[in-house]
């Protein structure tokens, strides 16, 4: 098959438990790039993130940012840009802040801005760790009054109550998609939101289709993507659902997975 683009997770896949990339991966996408193969990054996180991780692998690439709700090309410039509207931005925020002042820690994410209400959370700290991005204090309220609308709204949480937080807002906010990402992580986003959207947007904008696409993923949140194109590839840590629904299952992310599928395929060398 003439493989055209690759797309990849960050979380898992790209980065290894230490939140590290591995120099086979960078090897493998300087490789790609030589061919005129992009290697694009689809993450729930936001593009300055990502673009910490395109600058380590000395790559230019397009994005695919929010979990699909904001595709970058690669000079940055906005192919798709989905906001949740004023009206279920301020119901979902002043719903979390009743039923769980204490509980839950909001995270408001707007184009490439992340704002949240004290900067000296821990949870906040955590995250600013793993992402190497710095949070800005904000009022929601005034963000909403001014239009600054978020592309993603991100609850950190307890995991002994992330799944009932789940379970409320789904009910209450049908319109949304909402979703947890880890135990302790859920992200809220419009209902038209996924990956396999985002990387829909990015094809059609480079003139591919997706039976000329291979994607790497390894949690629930990547299958719409691996089902989306030509070949879906769970790495080896990945739920068993995930890896059962996959096209080719790799090693895992400490383990080479992304260099040595790509070699199997022989994309790379």
């Amino acid at each position: 098959m003439d493989w055209k683009i690759v797309f990849s997770d960050i979380d898992g896949t790209v980065l290894n438990s230490k939140h590290e990339l591995l120099t086979s991966t960078i090897e493998a996408v300087q490789k790609l790039a030589l061919k005129n193969i992009p290697f694009v990054l689809v993450s729930a996180r936001m593009p300055k993130a990502m673009k910490l991780i395109l600058d380590e692998m000395n790559v230019k690439m397009p994005m695919i940012s929010y979990g699909g709700a904001l595709v970058l090309d690669e000079q940055n410039q906005i192919l798709h840009d989905d906001k949740i509207n004023k009206l279920d931005t301020k119901a979902i925020i002043d719903e979390i802040e009743l039923l769980w002042p204490d509980d839950v820690v909001i995270n408001y994410y707007s184009d490439d801005n992340w704002f949240i209400k004290d900067e000296d959370n821990k949870a906040v700290k955590r995250e600013e760790n793993i992402t190497n991005v710095k949070a800005s204090q904000a009022d929601f309220k005034e963000l909403i009054n001014k239009d600054i609308l978020p592309n993603k709204i991100l609850c950190m949480t307890k995991a002994n109550i992330s799944s009932k937080i789940e379970a409320v807002l789904q009910e209450k906010f049908p319109q949304l998609n909402i979703v947890r990402s880890s135990d302790i992580l859920i992200e809220i986003m419009n209902k038209d939101v996924s990956k396999a959207n985002g990387i829909e947007v990015l094809l059609h904008h480079l003139n591919m289709t997706p039976e000329q696409a291979i994607a790497f993923g390894d949690n629930y949140n990547d299958m719409d993507m691996l089902n989306f194109v030509g070949l879906g590839v769970a790495m080896n840590n990945a739920p068993k659902d995930v890896k059962q629904m996959a096209n080719d299952v790799t090693d895992d992310n400490n383990h080479d997975g992304i260099y040595r599928f790509l070699r199997k395929i022989e994309l790379v060398d």
